[in-house]
C-alpha cells in the first residue's frame, strides 16, 4: 500500500488545492493531508481567515483525502516518517530551490520520494485574500 503525504493552510479553499489533492490521490492509495495550525500559520507571518478547526474539517471532507491532521511544524521528513508515508506531494514552486534539493537528499536517504505538482494557474489564497480586502475597501 502507498502512503501519501501533503500538507498545507487550506485557508479560502479553491480549485487548485483540490486539483492537488485529486492527483495526490491518484498517485497513491492512501493520502493523509497536514493541515497547518493556526499558531504555524502566525509564525510564518500571516493570519488565516477560516479557523484551523473549519480547514481542517473542509479537509477532511474531501473524498479524496482518506485522512487529515494537525501540522503543528515544519518537519515534512518527521510526518512522512510517523504516518508511514512513502510518498510526498508538494507544489511545483519549490522545484529546483537549494531548500528543496536538500531535501530531496534527506527523503531519498530514507526512501521517501517527493512528487512536484503545478500550481493551478490564475488562482491561489493570497489573491483571493487580496481581493476580498479590495471589495471590502480595506
Amino acid at each position: 500500500m502507498t502512503i501519501g503525504y501533503t500538507t498545507g493552510v487550506y485557508d479560502l479553499f479553491h480549485i487548485g488545492h483540490l486539483n492537488l489533492l485529486k492527483n495526490a490521490k491518484g498517485l497513491c492509495d492512501k493520502l493523509i493531508v497536514g493541515v497547518t495550525v493556526d499558531d504555524l500559520v502566525a509564525y510564518k507571518g500571516k493570519h488565516p481567515m477560516i479557523p484551523f478547526e473549519d480547514r481542517i474539517e473542509i479537509v477532511r471532507s474531501i473524498r479524496y483525502v482518506d485522512a487529515a491532521v494537525p501540522q503543528y511544524d515544519m518537519d515534512k521528513l518527521k510526518a512522512c516518517k510517523e504516518l508511514g508515508a512513502t510518498v510526498l506531494f508538494v507544489g511545483d514552486d519549490w522545484y529546483g530551490t537549494d531548500k528543496w534539493k536538500a531535501y530531496e537528499k534527506e527523503f531519498n536517504e530514507e526512501k521517501i520520494k517527493i512528487v512536484y505538482f503545478p500550481y493551478t494557474k490564475g488562482i491561489s489564497s493570497t489573491q483571493i485574500t487580496k481581493a476580498l480586502k479590495v471589495v471590502r475597501g480595506e
